[in-house]
């Protein structure tokens, strides 16, 4: 009878024609994961431009959102300084508009050699207060007729001009820069239906003088 001999352990049986090495445990395959992933630790810059790429991106949009902001404020404040602007005007073209009449009556009175005295100096000052509030006078007789800042109040013929022109300011016409508070009220003159404007004579006549003494 055999004895086994103890501390000696059995080896497993190796198939015939196996090397030795197939008969130690194979370690698992790693997985996909880990063997795409680096050997070392992940770079940390990645992360730190995908941050940086963010912090960008909000930054533009800060800064687009402030520029709208900045030029919704610019553009209220110029229609805001707009509106200011054109509503003193209103309130001192009201203002004027019922002074017009006594400025009437100051032009009637210089007209007729009546503006004399302490009612001279008293019209002189009124003037000059109205001219600093921006009031203009405007109208004068042989300009052309104009229908945007002038009424006609009377109509004539007349040889002697080419086109529809003022010839009398029966009433001066009032503005506030480009603002028309009064027209100037006229008498306006057109030219003669059928007849030759003296301009147009005078020249035939140049020109006939001139041919008649050109030596042939």
């Amino acid at each position: 009878m055999t004895e086994e001999t103890p501390g000696f352990d059995e080896k497993p049986d190796v198939p015939s024609g196996a090397t030795p090495d197939d008969a130690e445990p194979k370690a698992a395959a790693p997985s996909e994961e880990e063997a795409a992933a680096p050997a070392g630790d992940t770079d940390p810059t990645v992360g730190l431009n995908a941050q940086l790429d963010q912090v960008r991106t909000e930054l533009s949009e800060r800064t687009a959102d402030l520029q709208r902001l900045q030029a919704e404020y610019q553009n209220y404040r110029r229609r805001v300084e707009r509106d200011r602007v054109t509503v003193k005007e209103i309130a001192v073209a009201n203002l004027l508009s019922e002074i017009l009449p006594v400025l009437d009556d100051v032009g009637r009175a210089r007209e007729h050699g009546e503006l004399v005295g302490g009612f001279k100096s008293v019209a002189e000052s009124l003037e000059t207060v109205v001219a600093k509030l921006g009031l203009q006078q405007f109208g004068k007789e042989g300009e052309p007729f104009d229908p945007t800042i002038h009424e006609a109040l009377m109509h004539s013929y007349a040889p002697d001009v080419t086109e529809t022109t003022c010839v009398a300011i029966l009433q001066p016409g009032y503005r506030i820069g480009e603002r028309t508070i009064r027209p100037a009220r006229v008498a306006v003159a057109e030219p003669q239906p059928g007849a030759t404007p003296a301009a147009a004579k005078e020249e035939k006549t140049d020109d006939e003088e001139s041919g008649g003494t050109e030596e042939v």
